[in-house]
This record gives structure tokens, sequence and C-alpha cells, in this order.
């Protein structure tokens, strides 16, 4: 009887699971069977041709006799190619053709037919939690993601282009020549981004996108084509604060599980899917509970563009990480939770055919296909957007005006400081507080609280109305560095209501 075991893990959701693969080989069977138990997916089931064609194309031998794999515990279900090589690893030791002490190793890696080690998605949130819960952990990974290691400090981790090369990985004199070494910057040079001061006119819109931006507020803007909607969303990144170290590691890890090797996210995600997407695309899903767009967007900006164009059940479905901040995906056996911190920034066309209001358009839009386009957008969806304004044409002469305006870097210093200041009083930004949270940290004058309660009963406003009146008015008191708030504060954040029945 020949036994080996070998550490490993999987990912669950934005979680990782401890697997022991455990090889035993019985040499006196009469017959050749190589199986693997252990509630395994079809592509780890899979994994038995690869290994055995790896092993013997790599120079070893394929031990003879009944060859039973099983990943402990048995009782969760397991996914992911990333097996192939601490198997392959464990038939090895079993069969007493590697002969190392490998108990602190934990191994992750597809293998080819050839030996070729392949790289594998969510390696970095792999190692940043089994380095954090295991001070002595080490770590043999694929080559292709030797970048991920980036984040990795105490802990040993090795990267391997073949299967042969394990037997150098773990002789003493050689290993040293396998240590990762990623050659990227943490904080590398950032690809150029769009700036504000390409766009002409609207600054309404610039102002309301630059409070947004302060205090991540939730923003729609209405408009029809060609009024450069679109154009302040995609530089809304632009003027965000930078990514903090502790949100650099979050996106990356979202996007290693997602698929993108190496990828180190340090500048703010800007998401722009298309408004045929599905639930499963916008909310994560699918038979490996992928993160979807939400998550990709975590810490950075969703442009919805076209908003009443999604689907209803794709608007519907934003509700809770609107609120919460996280996204729930439930399966039969699988139940994931990831990170979805994002700031929407919605566009929208006034009317179907895009031209009700406008000056210089005759829309074309019966009354019940204006009210019904609108409908689209449910009172729920509506109450979580703090700001909503209405983005007009630009003028003709606004659009020759040649004198420069406000650079994005110059925006983003007062964006900056704003959000310093929130940090420091609340632990969060003004556009995440909650109803209990508002009515702790936003107190106002007597004078300015009855000038919002008039302006409340004028406009007919909820609770989540004045909330919203609340929250953005405290932002812009931060951006000019006030400690209270102003009577001039209330009226501006008035502005930015839309024309909504609140």
């Amino acid at each position: 009887m020949k036994y080996s075991r070998v550490n490993s893990a999987y990912v669950s959701g934005f979680e990782v699971k401890n697997i022991i693969v455990e090889v035993d080989i019985n040499s006196k069977a009469t017959q050749q069977i190589f199986k693997i138990v252990g509630m395994p997916n079809t592509a780890i089931l899979e994994s038995q041709k690869r290994v055995y064609s790896a092993i013997r194309n790599s120079g070893f031998t394929f031990p003879n006799g009944n060859v039973t794999v099983n990943l402990a515990p048995s009782n969760i279900k397991k996914q992911g190619t990333h097996f192939d090589l601490p198997i392959a690893i464990s038939i090895l030791l079993a069969s007493k053709q590697i002969s190392y002490e490998i108990d602190d190793y934990y191994i992750f890696g597809e293998i080819g037919l050839n030996g070729e080690i392949r790289g594998i998605p969510g390696i970095t949130l792999l190692l940043l939690d089994i380095s954090h819960k295991n001070k002595n952990a080490k770590f043999i990974i694929p080559k292709e993601n030797e970048e991920e290691s980036i984040f990795i400090e105490n802990n040993e981790v090795y990267v391997i282009e073949n299967l042969v090369e394990i037997i150098k990985i773990l002789h003493p004199n050689e290993k040293e020549n396998y240590k990762a070494n990623p050659t990227k910057n943490f904080y590398e040079e950032k690809e150029e981004q769009l700036d504000f001061s390409e766009i002409k006119g609207q600054f309404f819109a610039k102002r309301a996108a630059e409070i947004a931006a302060a205090g991540f507020h939730n923003l729609l803007m209405t408009g029809s084509p060609g009024s450069g909607k679109t154009m302040i969303a995609r530089r809304i990144p632009s003027i965000l604060p930078e990514m903090t170290h502790d949100e650099i590691i979050e996106s990356t890890k979202i996007y290693s599980i997602y698929g993108y090797l190496n990828k180190i996210v340090n500048k703010r995600p800007f998401r722009a899917p298309h408004h045929s997407a599905s639930t499963a695309s916008i909310i994560g899903g699918g038979s490996d509970s992928k993160p979807g767009e939400v998550s990709l967007a975590n810490n950075g900006v969703l442009f919805l563009d076209e908003f009443p164009e999604f689907r209803t059940d794709v608007i519907e479905a934003l509700r809770q990480p609107m609120e919460d901040g996280i996204v729930t995906i439930s399966r039969a056996k699988l139940i994931a939770t990831y990170p979805a911190k994002f700031m929407l920034v919605a566009a929208q066309n006034p009317c179907p055919c895009g031209y009700y209001g406008d000056p210089e358009h005759e829309c074309t839009c019966s009354l019940n296909q204006i009210t019904n386009y609108n409908k689209k957008i449910s009172g729920p969806i509506s109450d979580r957007i703090d700001i909503k304004i209405k983005v007009p044409r630009v003028k003709i002469d606004e659009m020759f005006d040649n004198s420069p305006g406000e650079k994005s870097e110059k925006i983003r210093e007062r964006v900056e400081n704003a959000s310093i200041i929130q940090i420091k009083r609340q632990g969060k930004l003004n556009g995440k507080l909650s109803q209990k949270e508002v009515k702790k940290y936003i107190i106002l004058e007597e004078k300015v609280e009855e000038f919002l309660k008039n302006g409340a009963r004028k406009f007919k406003m909820t609770g989540r109305g004045i909330n919203r009146i609340l929250k953005v008015s405290r932002t812009i008191a931060d951006l000019k560095g006030n400690t209270d708030i102003s009577i001039e504060d209330i009226a501006e954040a008035f502005q930015f209501r839309g024309d909504s029945n609140l």
C-alpha cells in the first residue's frame, strides 16, 4: 500500500476552502484503474487523462494497479482545473518517484498533456487567504500566475513551467532559482485617462459629477442624444480618489476569480455593459457562480447607458448591491457572496425617440410612450439614486470655445480632500450612509432644518428623498471644507433631485 497527501484549496465565491489531495496506490491490483473521488466536477474528472499523459510525457512512470485520488473533505463539491498539479505530484510521491517533504506546501496549477503547467484563475485570492491563515505556508504555482504573488510578503512562493521542474523546485540547492519574482510595481504607471477639460460647457452636469464622486453618490443623467452624458460618465474615474492598498487587493481578487491572470487592479474600474446584458452577466452567476459586472465595478464605476433599455429583471436585481455593497448568488449547491461597492452612473434619453423637451428637435413619441418608457425605472431603484440631473444640448458657441476647461487633476484634489473629511468623521463616504447613520452624522442648525422642511413640503418628498438631500448637501459642505451644512448647500442639493415625485 502506497499513500501520499498534498495540500491544495479552491475558491467558493469569495471564500477559500482548504482541500487535501490524497492518493492511494494498490500495485497488487490486476487491473489498471485510475479514479478520482470526493465530489469532483467534470473538469476535475477530465484531469485523469491530462495527469496520466503529463506524467508519462515528462519522463515519469504512471504507476500500475489501482490508483485512487480523494479530494477531502468529501462532502463538498469541488471544481476547477487547478487540482491537476497537486494530483500529479501526489501520485509521484505515492509511487516514490519523488521523495521530498511538502507538508507546508499548497499546490495549484492546470497541467497540459505534455506536462506544461498553465495559469489558473483565482490565484490572488488563494495566496492571500491561505497566507493570512497560515504564516508557514509555502506555495507552488504556475509561472503564468507569477505577477499575482506581488501581494505576498512573508510566505515563500515558487513558480514552475512544467512538471519536470517539480524535482528541482523541491531540491534545497535549486529551489531559490524558482522563487517568484513579480516584476510589476504595486502602483505601476497607470494608463492615461480621459480628462474633464475635454468637455465643453455642461458646467451644471460637471458640478453634479464632482459632488457624486466626492460622496460616491449614484448619479442619473437624462438628456437627448449627443448632449454629452457618456462623455461625462467616462471621465468620472479620472476624478475619483486614488485606490487604497486594501481596495487594490480586493478588486484584484475579484478580477483574478473572474479569470484575468496577472491583472493588478490599481485604478478605479469602469464597467459599461451593453443594455442587452443578462442578469447573470450583470449580477454574476452561471454554473461556476462567477462574479458579474457589479463586482467587477467594485470600488469604481458601473455605467449603464440607455438605462431604461436594460431588462426589468436586470434593473431590479441591482437593489441588493446598491443597498448593501455586496451581491449574493444562490445556486443549488453553492451560495457565493462577492463585494459590489460600486458607484452607479446611469444615462438615459427622456423618451424612446430621445428628443422630448429638446428645443431643436421635435419629439415623435406619444404621452403613453414617454410615460411607459420612464416607468421602467421603478421607485425602489430611483430611491437609491442620490443625484438626478437633466443634461441639455451643448450650445454652438460653447462647442467652439477654445478656452481650457478645468482639468480632472484639479477636480480630483477637491474630491480627495472631501473624501478624507468623510472617512475621518464617519468611516465611510456620504453616499453609503444608512438612514440611521444619516441621523447620527448629519445635524442641521434650526434655520437650515426649517428651510429643508419647507422644501420637503413643497415637493411632497418622502423620507428617502429627504435623506438624499441630506447626504448630497453634506457632501457639498465637505467639498467646501465646512463643518456645518448651510442653507446654500441644501438649496444646491435640491437642484439635483430631478423631476421625480419624491
